[in-house]
Parts: C-alpha cells; sequence; structure tokens
C-alpha cells in the first residue's frame, strides 16, 4: 500500500471514530462526564459581606479595613479541567485475536473520552509511551485538537519493545505539576516496581487506570503445539495446547495475574476499568461513570 492510500485509510479511520465518538457523547456521556469529574481546584470569585457562620480565615482584612464594615473572599471551583491522556504505545498492544488490537480498542476510548472534555470545554493532552514517554502534545481545546489527538493514536509506531508506566507517570509529575484528571491506558504488561511512582501520582492527580485485555491472553483454546513469540522481549515460547494440565496452568497464570493487578489498585485507592479488545466501548464507560457517580454521591 503506497503512503497516499495509507493516509486516506487513516483519515477514514479518524472520520469513522469521530462520527461514533461525538454521537456517542452528545448523545449519553457528556452530562455523565461533567458530573463525575470535578475541576482542577479553586479560583477567587469575589469580595462579598461577612455573613454569620462563614470562615473567618477567610475574612479580608484589608476591604474590611478600608470600608470598616467585615468582608470576606469566596471562591468557586475551577470548571476547566485539565485531562492527560497516558497511552500504552509498546508493541504488546498490537496484539488483538480478532477484528480489533489492543491498541485501536484504545484509541476508540480515548476518542470518547476526548470528545467528552470538549464537550465540555476542558483542555486535554496526550503521551504515547512504551519503556518511555515517546510523544506528547500539551493540552489544548476544540475539536480540530480532539481530532489530532486520535490522529496521533491510530497511526503512532512506537520505536520502544517494553513498558515502563514509571517511566510515564515520572514523566507526568514532572511536567504536570498542577492537579489534573489522568487517565492510565495499558494493558499493564509491566514489570511490578511501579507502585510507588503510581500512588505518588494518585495523590496528585484524579488518577483512573483503564486496561485493555484481549479475552485470549486469560484463555487458550486449539489443539496441538503453538510456537509464538513475546511481542516485547523477542523471546520465543510454546505452548503444548494438546496438554490439560498446560492449558490450566496458563489460564491459572493468567487469572493469577488479574487478581493481583485488581488488589493492588483497590489498595492504593485508584479506579480500574476493564475494556476488552474488539468490543464497544460505549457500555463499559457508562457503567463506570455511574459506578462513580453513585459512589461520590453525597
Amino acid at each position: 500500500m503506497d503512503s497516499s492510500s495509507e493516509m486516506l485509510e487513516l483519515l477514514e479511520k479518524v472520520r469513522r471514530i469521530h462520527i461514533s465518538s461525538r454521537k456517542a457523547v452528545d448523545e449519553f456521556m457528556a452530562g455523565q462526564y461533567r458530573s463525575v469529574f470535578r475541576g482542577g481546584g479553586i479560583e477567587f470569585h469575589e469580595v462579598r459581606d461577612y455573613q454569620p457562620g462563614d470562615d473567618v480565615g477567610s475574612i479580608d482584612w484589608n476591604v474590611t479595613a478600608r470600608t470598616g464594615k467585615l468582608h470576606i473572599k469566596s471562591f468557586a471551583e475551577e470548571r476547566e479541567r485539565t485531562v492527560l491522556l497516558l497511552v500504552d504505545a509498546s508493541s504488546s498492544m498490537d496484539f488483538g485475536s480478532g477484528e480489533h488490537s489492543k491498541a485501536h480498542t484504545a484509541a476508540e476510548l480515548c476518542a470518547l473520552l476526548i470528545f467528552s472534555a470538549v464537550s465540555n470545554s476542558d483542555r486535554v493532552g496526550l503521551t504515547l509511551f512504551s519503556d518511555h514517554a515517546e510523544f506528547t502534545l500539551p493540552p489544548a481545546k476544540g475539536v480540530q485538537h480532539g481530532l489530532r489527538l486520535i490522529r496521533e493514536l491510530l497511526c503512532h509506531r512506537t520505536p520502544g519493545r517494553g513498558t515502563s508506566i514509571e517511566a510515564v507517570l515520572e514523566e507526568l509529575m514532572r511536567v504536570y505539576p498542577k492537579r489534573a484528571v489522568v487517565f492510565l491506558v495499558s494493558d499493564f504488561l509491566d514489570r511490578p516496581g511501579y507502585d510507588r511512582k503510581l500512588r505518588i501520582a494518585a495523590s496528585k492527580h484524579d488518577l483512573v487506570a483503564i486496561r485493555v485485555r484481549d479475552p485470549r491472553e486469560g484463555i487458550m483454546g486449539g489443539k496441538g503445539i503453538i510456537r509464538f513469540r513475546d511481542l516485547e522481549t523477542g523471546c520465543p515460547a510454546e505452548l503444548n495446547l494438546g496438554s490439560r494440565r498446560a492449558r490450566e496452568k496458563y489460564a491459572a497464570a493468567a487469572h493469577d495475574l488479574d487478581q493481583e493487578l485488581k488488589r493492588f489498585f483497590s489498595m492504593a485507592g485508584i479506579d480500574l476499568l476493564d475494556v476488552e479488545a474488539g468490543k464497544p466501548c460505549e457500555e463499559a464507560l457508562r457503567a463506570f461513570f455511574d459506578e462513580r457517580m453513585r459512589r461520590n454521591a453525597p
């Protein structure tokens, strides 16, 4: 396929994702998104007369001295948010046993988040990472910026093989000291050791973890010996599918890894949303928004 054909195919993918995601956002998600995520902080609103019960720590002594009457500073929540997408672009995200890879599903999911943010006039930024932070687009507003983010998600080709969640979290804390809504989108096929950085990042930002999984990563069916190569390390391996014990061992290891990850995020107080590659993301995201709204309700 020549470069012009590839570009036309990319633009068509962007167009399809744009249409489907905008429809879902307009019909269902904009209100949920707005309710679930609070603003980035508080900002000065006005100086007004003191009323019984007001916090005395908010008294504006300069205005009080000038007028001879107690006045306080009032503050309002900043409604404009900064939304950051940290998206795994490592080689393992290229895997897909069905119609779409994990990377494509991640792009569709991010499109829903992007246009939810755009509809709320929030700023959205993107960092693509593998074993290091490879590509960053700073936060900005607007539909055209959103479309560029989707193009990058679809066409980015990673020079790195492995995954380092620790590295991208270090980049997050270095570049974005001010509180933001952060979506960490990955298959989380990384070596242990990033837990401390994750806890620190979650204490500074509203951090949501989104895991994109392929169903074949938990259950291996078929017969005979299957030979494969690890997409990130390049190491060859084989599995005898004719052996019931081997199949059960594989399934048990996948289950243990799944439970360990869920336990870790639960103990860290970080929301974890699971999305299956190749399946529509709207329902999973809507259910997540609903659950979070219920949990945060007074």
